[in-house]
């Protein structure tokens, strides 16, 4: 194969991600520093640029680059960077115009997509608005990373742990209903929050170690085990929030109690709230039309000067840039004022009530048990 010399260098790691790599003693360089080899378990397709013009790949140590049928075309060497554009609906790596390409990093190294460093490897392929690239990585290295983007690191370690096992069964639950789509998951909090190497931490590759493989189960199948930061002191049952009811997504009390996002309050001037929210002018009064048992609110008419429209909670949420939609607006003079609970659907595991079950000596299987009710954890195969 051909060798093209690359005209960019990258920037190393920073040395906090190089003192946490260091810290388990990785096994392939680095700029001398060894990554974990690969680990037996399923490869994810994470979405880590979707629809983009351009960006920029690149690998720590030698990379191979080969068309969408696995056939080499060439290497990039290690610590160098390569643009990746868009051409007349194809992809234009270098000197090479494809319909995807793969770029692989040997020796366990580490791949650079957009800004970050990633385990694993990259497919860039073209689409209707340009290039996507895809994260191909071992699912219990992914989650090195999702722990560290999802909960803060510092947590303890039970609470970390509940979030591996359910980070884990929700990218199997994406991964088996994603056959028909070019990618598992996203990198964003539309899926998963994945940062890459920057985000994992000797914490989150405790938690994950320590739970490898688990995975929780209803019926026999991985469940869908969706989670979120707060639910304002209780979780909902899923077909008030999201209309299709699942046995294991079921109103608990959440032990919240004292987060941050526990209860919060938002003030905006009226002209601001006119900006977000058209068809209603100044507002007089926002009554709910329908609520959910829990207080969340399903749909709202506000009613103004203006006019009166009825508005989902969620796109109310949305335009106001709340945290939940368990919310109330009150009107006084030239203000509206939101008091709400929680952050987050308010639905499957409460990160903040594991947090507090933890701390207070509760087990990840208990957390677990807890929040997604009836569910089984399994062992992988």
């Amino acid at each position: 194969m051909t060798q093209v010399q690359w005209p960019t260098r990258l920037a190393p790691l920073s040395r906090q991600v190089r003192r946490s790599l260091m810290q388990v003693g990785s096994a392939a360089l680095l700029w001398g520093l060894v990554a974990l080899p690969g680990l037996a378990a399923p490869e994810l397709r994470v979405a880590i640029r979707e629809n983009t013009a351009a960006l920029t790949v690149g690998s720590s140590t030698t990379a191979v680059v080969r068309d969408r049928n696995g056939q080499g075309l060439g290497q990039l060497p290690g610590g160098r960077s390569i643009s990746v554009a868009s051409e007349n609906g194809r992809v234009r790596l270098a000197t090479w115009l494809g319909d995807a390409f793969w770029v692989e990093p040997t020796e366990g190294g580490y791949i650079f997509i957009g800004d970050r460093w990633y385990r694993g490897r990259v497919l860039v392929t073209p689409g209707p608005n340009g290039i996507t690239a895809v994260n191909f990585v071992d699912l219990e290295a992914y989650l090195y990373s999702v722990l560290g983007g999802e909960m803060p690191v510092s947590w303890p370690l039970e609470a970390l742990k509940s979030q591996a096992v359910a980070a884990r069964s929700y990218a199997l639950y994406h991964r088996n209903r994603a056959q028909a789509r070019p990618y598992d998951v996203a990198s964003t909090t539309a899926s998963q929050v994945y940062k890459g190497l920057e985000s994992e931490a000797q914490s989150t590759r405790t938690a994950v170690d320590a739970t490898r493989g688990q995975v929780l189960t209803h019926g026999g199948q991985v469940i869908e085990a969706v989670f979120h930061s707060s639910s304002g002191g209780y979780t909902e049952n899923v077909e008030d929030v999201w209309q299709r009811p699942v046995p294991y997504l079921r109103a608990v009390q959440d032990y919240d109690v004292g987060a941050p996002v526990y209860q919060w309050s938002v003030s905006m001037p009226m002209g601001d709230f006119q900006r977000r929210i058209s068809g209603v002018g100044q507002l007089v009064a926002a009554v709910p039309e329908r609520t959910t048992p829990r207080g969340r609110v399903v749909s709202l008419r506000l009613q103004g000067n203006g006019g009166s429209r009825v508005m989902s909670g969620n796109e109310v949420r949305q335009a106001l840039s709340l945290r939940s939609t368990l919310f109330s607006i009150s009107v006084a003079g030239d203000m509206v004022n939101i008091s709400g609970r929680g952050y987050g659907h308010g639905l499957g595991m409460s990160q903040w009530g594991a947090h507090n079950m933890a701390s207070q000596g509760r087990s990840y299987r208990d957390i677990l048990t807890h929040y997604y009710m009836g569910t089984t954890l399994a062992q992988m195969q």
